[in-house]
């Protein structure tokens, strides 16, 4: 009974979503007079596309026209569903496409409550994983019998998503349900490394799902492939040629596909559809926007050493314990300024417009905390109280939580203005005390020295190339005092800001180590986290002296023993 209401609300909610929808159709963004925070969105993932275009700047003009025809297909829907109706028609099919974004956890968790509502259907359930290549089968039939360990299956199957954010542990969960419920899991996977390299892997999956599809017993073989795949010109279309002749209905649903997501957006709508129809036999499920989709895949492939992945939904939670961990740490009162902070991620951007209401800023200064989200870095904006992630990783959270510390620490002199060369030294201060405290968290991390800085000022290009030589110039400038640093200060924002970030990373990763290794007392560093920097120039030489000097101390007393 319970069910059955519930499923009534979705519907009434549904066919409210689709009446909303109608009315908005033909509105276009301007026309809608787009809210900031959604332009932002837009634009969000306008910029991160570009940059994962880039990681693949050699992609072939197959690849190309293989992801046109994915976007051709996907690009509008014509009906709003609920997850009920989405559940009946996978119960109704007999092969069930689900598209997989794999660095995306709720892509994965998507599917497994397909799988959960097909177990449901009494039938027999096969399941079709692109995560394993077809030749190991062996060794998944091994793991799911238990006769293999899971650190020996993975090394089977030379499982390539190791990193700090490995995929394993969103697609462990299958597995287990797999072995639970005694469900076949088939490998459809296969590599080449030819130019059409996608229309083999399609081929290739194809034989594998029409090989058990045709079982007499009319399995229910639910597929998780990558999204491009299961476009019904794909991988669909060569199981259907396989299968000419055997009767099976085929069903696609698609999973946080871009032009649903923009259709819903700019309707209003995206957080209230949970799933829609495209066409007959073509669905798709909507759990977060694109812009978190690309992050997750962002957040693997630029994962730094040691780091580790944050739950979006615990990423407060975690942002609040690492607070208190490193104010504990550093001896700052955060108990009432933790009970006013905010935590944003980069899939949370539609919540901009909240930035205004907190921190009352000018139009000016909104366009600039703007840039800076498109810039695809963190931040803890002082004003707002607001932390602002733009990786959901360990490093950046706990570097932002270490600012806010810093800003209970001291309150408005934080941000007061500043003449242009003060206010960059003031902020590789806060940089090297916001790196401090990721060090204090994650000891393993790493950054960039100057031998490194050397290399990118020789071989660099652009803002990267320009940023070197300040870092360079600034650092060789030390010996020479505050007055001839601060004629060194670049005029140009974006240099100003990389090169201000790099040589604050550099003084907090000496204060970590001269800290850590017991050369210099806790105590320094906890009143720098009191200071105001009323001579942020002095103050940085005078940290980088202390470090330097707590050095050659440590290694004339080890010298001596």
């Amino acid at each position: 009974m319970e069910k059955r209401e519930k499923s009534k609300a979705s519907t009434r909610a549904a066919g409210r979503a689709l009446f909303l929808l109608k009315s908005a159709r033909h509105e276009t963004f301007s026309s809608l007079g787009m809210r900031a925070s959604l332009s932002l969105q837009y634009s969000l993932y306008r910029r991160q596309r570009r940059q994962i275009s880039a990681a693949f700047a050699s992609s072939s003009r197959h690849f190309r026209r293989y992801e046109a025809r994915y976007r051709n297909a996907t690009r509008r829907f014509t009906r709003a569903i609920n997850m009920g109706q989405v559940n009946d028609a996978v119960a109704n099919a007999d092969i069930v496409y689900v598209g997989d974004y794999h660095t995306l956890k709720l892509a994965q968790d998507g599917y497994l409550e397909l799988v959960k509502a097909a177990v449901a259907s009494s039938r027999r359930v096969v399941l079709a994983l692109e995560l394993v290549e077809g030749r190991f089968q062996s060794a998944i039939d091994q793991f799911l019998k238990g006769a293999i360990k899971e650190r020996t299956f993975l090394t089977r199957i030379g499982h390539p998503y190791k990193s700090s954010f490995d995929i394993w542990p969103h697609f462990a969960p299958i597995f287990s349900l797999a072995a639970r419920r005694g469900l076949d899991v088939v490998a459809i996977d296969s590599r080449s490394s030819s130019p059409r390299s996608l229309e083999a892997r399609d081929r290739y999956a194809a034989v594998r799902i029409a090989e058990v599809a045709s079982a007499d017993d009319r399995p229910l073989v639910l597929v998780l492939m990558g999204q491009f795949h299961i476009a019904p010109s794909h991988l669909p279309a060569h199981v259907k040629t396989l299968l000419k002749g055997v009767d099976r209905r085929h069903l696609v649903v698609y999973q946080n596909a871009e032009g649903v997501y923009w259709q819903l957006a700019k309707a209003g709508l995206a957080d209230r559809v949970g799933a829609v129809e495209l066409r007959p036999g073509e669905l798709c499920v909507v759990s977060t926007s694109p812009v978190e989709c690309q992050q997750s895949f962002l957040d693997y492939v630029e994962a730094e050493q040691h780091d580790a992945p944050l739950e979006k939904q615990a990423a407060a939670a975690t942002f609040q314990k690492l607070a208190r961990v490193i104010a504990n740490f550093v001896g700052v009162d955060v108990a009432e300024a933790l009970e006013d902070v905010e935590v944003l991620a980069a899939g949370d951007v539609d919540r901009f417009d909240h930035f205004a209401e907190r921190g009352r800023f000018s139009t000016k200064e909104l366009k600039a905390l703007r840039r800076h989200v498109l810039s695809l870095e963190s931040a803890y904006i002082p004003r707002a109280r607001m932390a602002y992630l733009a990786s959901l990783s360990l490093n950046h959270a706990a570097e932002e939580a270490a600012h806010f510390v810093r800003h209970a620490a001291v309150g408005d002199a934080m941000v007061r203005p500043r003449a242009r060369a003060d206010a960059f030294f003031a902020r590789c201060l806060e940089e090297a005390l916001g790196f401090f405290g990721s060090r204090l968290i994650n000891p393993a991390r790493r950054v960039a020295q100057l031998d490194e800085w050397v290399t990118q000022f020789q071989s660099g290009k652009g803002l990267q190339k320009r940023a070197a030589a300040f870092v360079l110039a600034l650092k060789a400038a030390e010996a020479d005092g505050p007055a001839a640093m601060k004629r060194l200060v670049p005029a140009d924002d974006k240099v100003f800001n990389a090169a201000s970030h790099a040589l604050g990373y550099l003084l907090g990763e000496a204060l970590f180590r001269a800290v850590d290794s017991g050369r210099l007392p806790p105590s320094f560093v906890r009143s720098a986290f009191h200071d105001a920097f009323e001579a942020p120039a002095h103050a940085y030489l005078a940290f980088g002296r202390m470090t330097v000097t707590a050095e050659k101390s440590g290694y004339s007393a080890a010298a001596r023993q």
